[in-house]
């Protein structure tokens, strides 16, 4: 969070340093920000991440740094990845770009599939859907154009609001996709409403096969974190299997990246199931911190487990 006096600005990281914060400077000024590319709108340069559990308190003095929360090993949100940040920032030293088209390669290689060409999902299936047409060798084409005149449909705060916003958002280039077997790349699927209306226009410009492909694994789990996906009976992955979500989704196959291939993407080794380098609880079930509804936090990772079993086996 970052918070303003009279005569202070101070900015503080949670001690796992879930979500990003960075340091810039603007002339003598210091500049606080969620993501770099608030530092590249205004001019600024970059100086550094703010350190997990780390206080910073700028006044007329100058910079301050303190760190009053015992030592933790860092778990930043896989999520700032998949779909949160903008993918001309960097976040922990890596170019979110640059870990969406390794999603997108990484999916080629996992879920591969004999189609004419590969449409994203815009804005922010981009990335993903370029790293799995260069891997794929399949020609990549802006089959859906976005307006960029709506926010985020997956954030809406009802369900009619959000059916509405794919409407409005997301047209079909009708020139691309008529008579091709077409490969949809979406960033994620989180409770299916994007998918199915987008699926259903592809189709309706003529699109002989539509193949969907999710660039993360599948969402199981709620998040208490800042990600607007609070209800587990809203989440598609949670209540489906992959059969169930193919057909509820009306597409002729579907395919989500691993945990283990976003590991990869990330380029931070295996996950270590001890004690993961990241915050992935929506996939896994391993929540970062103690959570007051026990049921969740008891069950978690035995159900995302059973559930990741099956879509494996699938």
């Amino acid at each position: 969070m970052v918070c303003a006096t009279r005569s202070k600005l101070i900015g503080a990281r949670d001690p796992l340093g879930i979500r990003p914060l960075v340091l810039g400077r603007l002339g003598d000024a210091w500049v606080l920000a969620s993501e770099t590319c608030a530092l590249d709108t205004i001019g600024a340069t970059f100086e550094r991440d703010v350190e997990h559990g780390e206080v910073i308190v700028i006044d007329h003095e100058g910079l301050k740094s303190l760190k009053p929360f015992p030592t933790r090993g860092a778990r930043p949100c896989l999520f700032e990845y998949v779909y949160f940040a903008r993918p001309d920032s960097v976040v922990n030293g890596r170019s979110v770009y640059g870990v969406r088209k390794r999603m997108g390669m990484k999916l080629a290689r996992e879920h591969a599939v004999e189609a004419d060409v590969i449409v994203p999902v815009p804005d922010s299936g981009v990335p993903a859907a370029l790293g799995y047409a260069q891997e794929s060798g399949i020609p990549y084409e802006m089959g859906i154009i976005r307006s960029h005149y709506l926010g985020r449909t997956f954030i809406q705060p009802s369900q009619g609001a959000r059916q509405k916003g794919v409407r409005m958002k997301h047209s079909p280039n009708r020139s691309v996709l008529e008579g091709k077997r077409v490969v949809l790349i979406d960033d994620s699927i989180v409770r299916g409403t994007t998918s199915v209306k987008l699926v259903r226009a592809v189709r309706a410009a003529g699109a002989t096969e539509v193949h969907l492909r999710s660039a993360s694994p599948p969402i199981l789990w709620p998040d208490f974190y800042g990600i607007d996906m609070p209800e587990r009976d809203q989440l598609i992955a949670a209540n489906k299997t992959l059969e169930e979500m193919r057909a509820h989704l009306e597409v002729d196959s579907l395919g989500f990246l691993s945990v283990e291939g976003l590991y990869d993407a990330m380029e931070a080794g295996p996950r270590d199931p001890h004690n993961p380098q990241f915050t992935d609880h929506y996939f896994t079930g391993e929540y970062p911190t103690r959570l007051l509804d026990r049921e969740i936090e008891e069950g978690g990772r035995e159900v995302a487990a059973r559930q990741l079993s099956l879509l494996v086996s699938a």
